[in-house]
C-alpha cells in the first residue's frame, strides 16, 4: 500500500465504540497518543461511512464493528438478516470506501471459519494457514465470515485478523473467554489457537503503521485445551475451583449451532513480530500472573 505515514501524522478512525476490542482500541491509542476517533456510520450507509472520513481525515481505518451474537453466536441463528447486514453488507461497504479513498482497513475477523479435519487432525500440530479456504460452515455466524473474507480477499488494502477465542487480564469480563468456560455448568475439552487482545492488540496498531494487508492468523501461537487453562484458573486465581467436561456430542444437546475448533499456523504473523509468546506462555504472562490471588510456591 506504499510509505508509511510519519509518526506524527496517524490518525485512526475506529467502528466499534460499544464493543469489547474497539473499546479497547481506544485506550491503546490513548495510552500511545495517537489520535483518534470512533466512526458513528453504520457500515450499511455508505454515505455516511463517506462522511466520517470526510470530517476525521485518518491514515487508517479499523474495524472492531460486527455482529456475534449475545450471549453467543445462537443468536445468529434466529436473526440471519442482522448478521448478513452487519457482517457482509457493512464490512464490505466500508473496505469499498476505504479502497476508494486510498486507505487501509485494519479488519478484524475470526478464525472460526476451520475445523480440524484429514489434513489438519487434532493433535497432529498442522495447523490452517492464511492461504487455506474455509472448512467450517456449521454456524450461520461462521458462515458470514467465511464469506465476507473470501470478498475482502480482492481487495488489496485490507488487513484481515483472524482472532479466536479472545482473552484478555480482564476476567470479569462476559466476553473473556476464560470468564465463559469459567462460568459454563461443563466444558468441552480441545486444544484450540486463541489471541491473547493484551499482546496482540498492540500488534494491530503496528501493523497499521506498516501498513500491512493481506489475511494474517492472528492468534499466538501454539494450542492450548480447556483444562489447561481452567487448571491455570485453580492455580492462580481460585484453588477451590471445580469444573466437569463433556464431549461434543453431549455439548450438541445445549447449543444451536456447531462450535468451531482449529489450530491456526500463526508462523506468518510471528516471523514479522518475533517477540509474540506462545500462547500458554502469554496466558501465564499477561493474564494469570498480574491476577494471582494464590500465594507463590
Amino acid at each position: 500500500m506504499g510509505s508509511s505515514p510519519s509518526p506524527d501524522s496517524f490518525k485512526f478512525l475506529i467502528y466499534g465504540k460499544t464493543g469489547w476490542i474497539g473499546g479497547l482500541l481506544g485506550k491503546l491509542c490513548e495510552a500511545q497518543q495517537i489520535p483518534f476517533v470512533y466512526g458513528s456510520a453504520r457500515l450499511e450507509n455508505r454515505a455516511a461511512i463517506e462522511s466520517d472520513i470526510a470530517s476525521s481525515k485518518p491514515s487508517h481505518v479499523f474495524n472492531a464493528a460486527g455482529v456475534t451474537g449475545r450471549p453467543n453466536v445462537d443468536w445468529c441463528e434466529s436473526h440471519k438478516v442482522e448478521t448478513i447486514r452487519a457482517n457482509v453488507v457493512g464490512t464490505l461497504s466500508l473496505a469499498d470506501v476505504c479502497r476508494e479513498k486510498g486507505l487501509v482497513l485494519v479488519n478484524f475477523a475470526t478464525g472460526c471459519i476451520f475445523e480440524y479435519d484429514e489434513g489438519h487432525p487434532l493433535g497432529s500440530g498442522i495447523g490452517f494457514k492464511e492461504e487455506d479456504k474455509p472448512n467450517f460452515i456449521g454456524s450461520f455466524y461462521s458462515k458470514t465470515k467465511a464469506m465476507v473474507e473470501d470478498l475482502l480477499s480482492n481487495y488489496e488494502n485490507v488487513c484481515t485478523l483472524r482472532v479466536r477465542m479472545p482473552i484478555t487480564a480482564d476476567l470479569s469480563n462476559p466476553r473473556n473467554f476464560i470468564t465463559k468456560i469459567a462460568r459454563y455448568e461443563k466444558v468441552v475439552n480441545i486444544p484450540n489457537s486463541m489471541t491473547i487482545l493484551d499482546e496482540l492488540l498492540p500488534v494491530s496498531i503496528e501493523m497499521a503503521k506498516r501498513n500491512l494487508t493481506g489475511v494474517w492468523n492472528f492468534t499466538n501461537p501454539g494450542v492450548v485445551s480447556h483444562n489447561e487453562i481452567l487448571e491455570m484458573y485453580k492455580e492462580y486465581i481460585d484453588p477451590t475451583f471445580t469444573w466437569k467436561n463433556f464431549n461434543l456430542e453431549e455439548q450438541a444437546k445445549v447449543i444451536v449451532a456447531p462450535r468451531s475448533n482449529n489450530e491456526l499456523d500463526a508462523t506468518k504473523l510471528s516471523r514479522e513480530f518475533p517477540s509474540i509468546l506462545p500462547i500458554k506462555e502469554s496466558l501465564i504472562e499477561n493474564v494469570f500472573k498480574p491476577n494471582r490471588k494464590t500465594p507463590v510456591a
